[in-house]
């Protein structure tokens, strides 16, 4: 990574740029993800979204909303994950990540979930999710719904459908 990379925290100042990189990313296709369904009406940016900027550009970015997973809280769902494509494969998304689960952890998130590629996700800890354990309110390709332990043994206290919320509302 180049050392004029400067990682942080996204700032509501940051969104206009996040929205362009996720369009150009994503394309208009984005919105009907069902992990979109779960981030709908929530805060755009959470304590752990980050950006990676070159320059001032925003060239890569994380988003990680609050989430319950039935009666249980302190749950992140990661993504999108998001790199200009004239600076993918060079680690700035895997930074970001990481920068983002190694404080997730420190503030007491118990697992963090995400709908993505294990092969990409595998090396932050994800794994698949147990068929039928987890769900979301809407199609999900199962082998796709990947969970990452932060407190070890975690996803097995987790069992039934994601919906979005604020750290310290209740979950039920």
């Amino acid at each position: 990574m180049s050392p004029d990379i400067n990682n942080r925290h996204l700032t509501p100042a940051d969104l206009p740029f996040v929205s362009k990189l996720h369009a150009k990313v994503f394309g208009p296709g984005r919105f009907t993800r069902t992990a979109y369904r779960v981030r709908e009406g929530t805060p755009p940016i959470s304590p752990y979204c980050r950006g990676a900027f070159l320059a001032g550009r925003l060239i890569a970015s994380v988003r990680f909303t609050e989430v319950a997973i039935g009666e249980h809280g302190d749950v992140l769902l990661l993504g999108p994950l998001a790199v200009d494509p004239q600076f993918a494969n060079k680690g700035f998304g895997r930074a970001l990540v990481g920068e983002a689960l190694t404080d997730a952890k420190a503030r007491g998130v118990c697992l963090v979930v995400l709908v993505g590629d294990e092969p990409y996700y595998a090396r932050f800890g994800f794994k698949k999710v147990p068929f039928g354990q987890i769900t979301l309110p809407g199609p999900v390709d199962p082998q796709r719904l990947l969970a990452a332990e932060l407190v070890p043994g975690a996803l097995a206290e987790y069992r039934g459908l994601i919906t979005a919320r604020t750290f310290g509302q209740s979950a039920g």
